[in-house]
């Protein structure tokens, strides 16, 4: 058998030295070119071909620390609770004790009002007060009202909820009744009313909304919850003495309803904002106008006063056509389930 050496001595006899050596440079030749074929990246790089695009820089989105959320009883309780607004929160027409029925009590708030309901059935860190004042406007919430403080400043930064009942007076539905009782028999001198109310609604619609924002400047962690009002009538039949026939009443019932849609719309734009803008606290809406349903003025067992006249002076007592105590507990409940739901979407 022949060795290596041998072979290769043979080979280089037979093809000389210099053949061997081109043999040798062409296998150099190779490990250097075919790298740059073979290889994309290699290529690429020494020639300008044959390049991939770049992959596309991936990366995770960056963290956004989620705002934690409360549940709507949390968020209610975890300050100072008040009660603002007008006769309907105040209590008027639900005296029940001595005190209610004191002369100095300019505001008629009385221990009937559903804000007691509210107060005692949640726990509230920062206490519950109760400002409410019969015949308030929007005006007297942010300016005070016969020597009483403006109703804006009990409220603060510590308030997480706020209940009100307000507009009614702006609209001027103490004139309206008025004007539906003192009336000769079968005119229409209550419905001709239609006009100036559509008036004072139309002012309303941009008194609320500035009201609402003014409440939230002071208050801007607070649920705030405007109420709307209870329907008086039951549109079967008369209260006696009252002169109010039932299409009158069907009027009257018509004009509550839409005071009732134009306090709600003006809730429902108002949270809106709050939720696009991620902020905390909430405006909501409860519905109270079928609240005493089956028990209207007149009613067996009514949940709303009917009209009481002071013969004295001869004119109808403002107590006439507000809730009465029973009234303020569905009231109370209304307010309570409101709470406890929330304004259907997140509150952080």
């Amino acid at each position: 058998m022949t060795s290596p050496g041998a072979w290769l001595r043979g080979l280089r006899g037979r093809l000389g030295d210099r053949t061997l050596s081109a043999a040798a440079l062409v296998a150099l030749l190779a490990l250097a070119v075919v790298p740059l074929v073979a290889l994309p990246a290699v290529r690429c790089e020494v020639f300008g071909s044959g390049c991939r695009e770049p992959a596309p820089d991936v990366r995770a989105d960056p963290v956004v620390a989620a705002k934690p959320s409360v549940t709507p009883v949390q968020a209610a309780v975890r300050g100072g609770y008040a009660a603002l607004g007008d006769s309907y929160s105040s209590g008027l027409g639900a005296e029940a004790t001595v005190a209610d029925r004191n002369p100095l009590n300019r505001c008629h708030r009385t221990s009937e009002a559903y804000y007691h309901g509210v107060a005692a059935a949640f726990e509230f860190a920062g206490g519950s007060a109760f400002w409410a004042c019969s015949g308030a406007t929007t005006d007297d919430v942010l300016d005070g009202k016969g020597g009483e403080p403006p109703q804006i400043g009990r409220i603060g930064a510590g308030t997480s909820l706020v209940t009100i009942s307000i507009g009614g007076n702006d609209v001027g539905f103490s004139k309206i009744l008025a004007g539906c009782v003192v009336k000769l028999p079968w005119s229409d001198a209550c419905t001709k009313q239609g006009v100036d109310i559509a008036a004072r609604m139309a002012e309303l619609r941009q008194e609320l909304p500035a009201l609402i924002d003014r409440l939230r400047e002071r208050a801007p962690r607070a649920r705030i919850v405007l109420m709307g009002y209870p329907k008086a009538f039951s549109e079967v039949d008369g209260a006696p003495g009252d002169n109010i026939t039932v299409g009158d009443q069907r009027w009257l019932n018509a004009r509550t309803y839409e005071l009732g849609k134009l306090i709600e719309q003006a809730a429902a734009e108002a949270d809106a904002e709050i939720a696009a803008a991620g902020a905390p606290g909430s405006v909501e809406f409860v519905d109270a106008y079928s609240a005493f349903a089956g028990h209207e003025a007149g009613s067996r067992d009514p949940y709303m006063n009917g009209l009481t006249v002071d013969l004295s002076a001869f004119k109808a007592e403002p107590r006439s056509f507000h809730p009465t105590a029973k009234g303020h507990d569905a009231l109370a409940r209304l307010f309570a389930e409101q709470i406890k739901k929330g304004p259907g979407r997140p509150l952080t």
